[in-house]
This record gives C-alpha cells, sequence and structure tokens, in this order.
C-alpha cells in the first residue's frame, strides 16, 4: 500500500484536535462548590466605589457633596473596618463617612454577610470600559482579587459578568473581552481559585455573563460588535472556552417589543447561550395594581419559550428603584422623585421573589448588592442617612424604619424557599415570627 503523506498528516491533525479539550481542562476547575445556578439567587455586585484617601487615583466619588451626588441611598457603615470621611454631615452634625470597594476588608464584610444571611453569591460586574484597558486597571483589578479571597473564604458564589457599557458606536468590538477573559483565567486563576474553589457553574460549565444585548438605548449595534464570536470564543475555544454563556437582554425580549430593539437576530444570539436574564428593573412598579400578575405571566411565558428552545432561564427581582439626585444633572428637564419605585418596607421585594418562585423560575438574579446609585441595593443601609441644607437639592432614601439587614434577610428567607427547604408564602414574612 501506497504511503499517502497527507492522510498522515491528517490523522496527526485530528489527534491534536482531540487532545485540545483535555488541555483545557487545566485552565477551568471543574471541581467547584456551586456546579449549578439552579436553586441559587445572585446578586449584581458593581464594585465601583471609591473614596477620597483610599489610595486610588479616583478624582471623582459617587457620594459627590450637597450641590452633585451619584446616589440615592447611605449604606450602614457601622460595621466596615475602614471608611473615610466625605462631605455630608450625619443630623448629630458628625461627618458622614463612606467605604471603598478597592479595601479588602469591604470585600470580606459583603461575602461576610451573604453567608450570614445564605445570599449565595454575586456577579462581579466587570465594564468593557475596565475590560479594553491595556494593563488593566489596578484598582479594579484589585476590587476582583479581594472578591475572589472572601467568597472561597466565605464560601460564596461568584462569577464574572461582563457589562457592554462603555462600547463605542464604531471602532470597537468584543476582542476586547475575549482578552480580558484570557487575562481573568490566567492571571487572577479566576475559573480556577487557589484554596476552595467557588466559581459559579452551570452543568459544570464557569458560567460567564454578558449584559446590555438589545437595548435600543444603546450606541452599538449588536450585529456589527462581534457578539456571536465572543460567544463561541465562550463555549468552543479550545483553551479558554467549555463556558456557560448568559446573555443579559431587554425585559421585552422574547416579543422584540417596548424596550428591545426590534431585531430577530437577538433571538438567533440567545439561542447561541445556555442562559437568558431578562433585565427587569423600572419594568415593574407597585403602584400599578396587579402589576405582579403581569410580572408572572410574563415569567411563565418567557420560561415556555426557554423551554422549547432547550434554553436556562432566570428572572430579575430588585427591591425598588431611587435615582432623585442622578437625574439632577443627568436629566434636569425630568428630576424624579425619591424613591419613584418605593420599597414599601419590603413588601415590594418580596411581592417579586415569590411571585418569580411561584411562576416556576429555577434561579433567580438580584439586582443587586451594592447598587445606593439607582436604590437597588439589598446590602446594609443606613435608615438615617446625612442631612442636607438644600432642601432642592441631594436627598436620600431611607428604609422605612426597617433595620439595615432587612433585605438581606428577606433573600436569604426567599433562597430557603426557592429550594423548598420552606413552603412558600406570598405574604412578606414576619422577622418576629421567623424562627
Amino acid at each position: 500500500m501506497r504511503f499517502k503523506p497527507w492522510r498522515y498528516c491528517l490523522s496527526i491533525g485530528l489527534g491534536l484536535l482531540a487532545a485540545l479539550p483535555a488541555f483545557s481542562q487545566k485552565k477551568h476547575n471543574k471541581n467547584t462548590l456551586f456546579p449549578n445556578y439552579k436553586g441559587l439567587i445572585m446578586a449584581g455586585y458593581q464594585g465601583w466605589f471609591r473614596a477620597e484617601g483610599d489610595g486610588t487615583q479616583a478624582t471623582r466619588f459617587s457620594y459627590g457633596n450637597e450641590q452633585r451626588s451619584g446616589i440615592d441611598m447611605w449604606p450602614d457603615i457601622s460595621e466596615y473596618k475602614q471608611t473615610y470621611p466625605t462631605p455630608f454631615k450625619q443630623a448629630d452634625g458628625k461627618t458622614a463617612r463612606f467605604f471603598s470597594s478597592v479595601d479588602k476588608s469591604t470585600a470580606d464584610l459583603h461575602f461576610q454577610w451573604m453567608q450570614q444571611y445564605g445570599v449565595d453569591g454575586v456577579f462581579m460586574q466587570r465594564f468593557f470600559s475596565t475590560a479594553r484597558e491595556k494593563g488593566h486597571r489596578k484598582d479594579a483589578v484589585q476590587v476582583l482579587k479581594n472578591a475572589i479571597d472572601a467568597a472561597s473564604k466565605y464560601k460564596r458564589a461568584m462569577a464574572i459578568m461582563y457589562d457592554l457599557s462603555g462600547l463605542k458606536a464604531s471602532g470597537e468590538d468584543c476582542s476586547a473581552l475575549i482578552e480580558d477573559w484570557k487575562y481573568l483565567v490566567d492571571e487572577l486563576k479566576i475559573t480556577n481559585m487557589p484554596g476552595t474553589n467557588t466559581y459559579l457553574q452551570q452543568n459544570g460549565k464557569p458560567v460567564v455573563a454578558i449584559w446590555g444585548v438589545g437595548f435600543p438605548d444603546r450606541p452599538y449595534n449588536v450585529r456589527n460588535i462581534g457578539l456571536d464570536r465572543f460567544i463561541d470564543f465562550l463555549k468552543n475555544d479550545p483553551v479558554y472556552g467549555g463556558c456557560a454563556v448568559l446573555l443579559g437582554v431587554p425585559n421585552s425580549w422574547r416579543t422584540l417589543r417596548g424596550d428591545c430593539i426590534n431585531d430577530p437576530y437577538l433571538h438567533e444570539l440567545i439561542k447561541q447561550c445556555d442562559i437568558v436574564l431578562p433585565w427587569s428593573v423600572q419594568r415593574y412598579t407597585p403602584l400599578l395594581h396587579n402589576d405582579m400578575d403581569r410580572y408572572r405571566d410574563d415569567i411563565i411565558d418567557d420560561l415556555q419559550w426557554c423551554r422549547a428552545n432547550n434554553i436556562d432561564y432566570v428572572p430579575c427581582v430588585y427591591p425598588g428603584f431611587s435615582w432623585h439626585n442622578l437625574s439632577r444633572y443627568e436629566f434636569p428637564d425630568d428630576v424624579k422623585p425619591v424613591g419613584s419605585i418605593p420599597r414599601q418596607g419590603g413588601r415590594y421585594y418580596w411581592q417579586m421573589l415569590s411571585t418569580a418562585i411561584g411562576a416556576g423560575a429555577p434561579m433567580i438574579y438580584v439586582a443587586m448588592f451594592d447598587e445606593v446609585n439607582e436604590g437597588t441595593a439589598i446590602f446594609k443601609v443606613s435608615n438615617t442617612p446625612p442631612v442636607t441644607s438644600n432642601p432642592q437639592g441631594v436627598a436620600f432614601a431611607d428604609l422605612d424604619g426597617k433595620p439595615s439587614d432587612h433585605y438581606l434577610w428577606l433573600t436569604g428567607e426567599a433562597g430557603k424557599m426557592l429550594r423548598k427547604e420552606k413552603p412558600l408564602v406570598f405574604k412578606m414574612p414576619d422577622r418576629q415570627v421567623v424562627k
């Protein structure tokens, strides 16, 4: 039989390709405390708060001053090891203080709260504007490193969520995110944590989220920013792939109406992914009669679509919304009131949680853990925020007299009901009664 070099080379090449997936397993640790998102309540974690004197190069701080502030709720800082003075004053005249997300003790405390109250973990937000920077922003990397250590220490799940905010209308695509994922895997060992590995997986695959796909107010076109290539890389790259992709989309993604682009290409992208997450913040409100019925019906219809297309589904819940201070300079002709979507002492949050669980949601995403900018934070917030001298200026929302840990506690209770460790109740639990 005549020797045919091309057949020999082809067999060798195919053998090498077959061996590549085995190599990829060295990048992602298959062993994790969280092999599946189902049964978990995860929250988004911004980690973007900087304070004057925290050692970063930041020149603007979210808390701002009495003339201009970027936050609507004030954190309860009583348990932080390191805090920083701000221009604001408490009612007793003392200087109001704030934390910095860069401090290791901040992440340690936040993940300790998650463990204490039963919050399963967080998606760490990774913004396009951060990922694109060559050399990587040291403060953002430090926040991530601190989270990795704290997640492992307190045995809480964590995963990366790429937020496309900052991606320009032209001249940019998702190539920077491909390189950033390589960096996170190689340098930070994000999917192979030292110590106890708690990186979130879905069906044994590391979860990577991409948020901001299909919103009409974004400057970029989802058809020409290389999203399909990025998704394919995360799923199929022989070294860095093997991931489960979660896509964060508008609330009306299924019908392609309302807050969503009217482009069926979005459905093509979703079908390439493993999990879909509709963004429900500001899409529902307790101020409309029976709006939770609409939320329930949307979830039921979404779940039906996802089952038909073999995709997992996670609904988004949030405790309320307030961006009065932000709107004063972002939308001066349309300034919003404080607490425009009221928390109602936790009743609205519980309505969303119980409705989602009752509708059959297998897992839940909470917006957000630390987002005091838009008043959606579930971590400990002060019921006595700073006072301001100008009644027409900066103003902060309070917690309706509830304890600062009220929303952490409610999240933990909902997690037990999601996992059927306790019977589901649609009335907000009474903390004095629940044992």
